[in-house]
């Protein structure tokens, strides 16, 4: 937290537009306690975020970006036989113990396209691996 940070460091903040002075015991609580209700409201964007894209996943509802093996048709997510092929192939490897950057660079030297075209990289391969809308069909 930016208070935290502050505190370390021994700087304080002063703010005119927003009357916040952190030399003093008011100004300090003040801060904190913004920072606070703006670290809550992330938190609760990002809960109703994840909930509703578990909803779409689900239901096979189309979201963006469209995930790979998956194309959109309709508003609903369909699977693409080649790149469910690709899914298989990540766990197969994941399953035998194979590395997210083991994997990655598998699938570049067998000149496999991330979904976008570019080369994989292992966050997206730690990314299919932990989410459940890509267990293969």
């Amino acid at each position: 937290m930016i208070a935290d940070k502050m505190d370390k460091a021994g700087a304080d903040l002063v703010s005119l537009s927003e009357r916040i002075d952190t030399t003093t015991a008011a100004g300090k609580m003040v801060f904190r306690m913004l920072a606070v209700l703006n670290e809550f409201e992330r938190d609760q964007i990002s809960e109703r975020t994840s909930a509703i894209l578990q909803h779409k996943q689900s239901k096979m509802e189309a979201y963006s970006p469209t995930p790979y093996g998956y194309e959109k048709s309709g508003g609903k997510l369909l699977p693409v036989l080649e790149e469910q092929r690709v899914l298989a192939l990540v766990y197969r490897l994941g399953d035998h113990g194979v590395s997210l950057r083991g994997i990655a660079v598998k699938l570049n030297r067998l000149g496999i396209p991330a979904k976008k075209g570019g080369q994989w990289q292992h966050s997206a391969i730690q990314y299919i691996l932990s989410n459940s809308l890509f267990v293969c069909i």
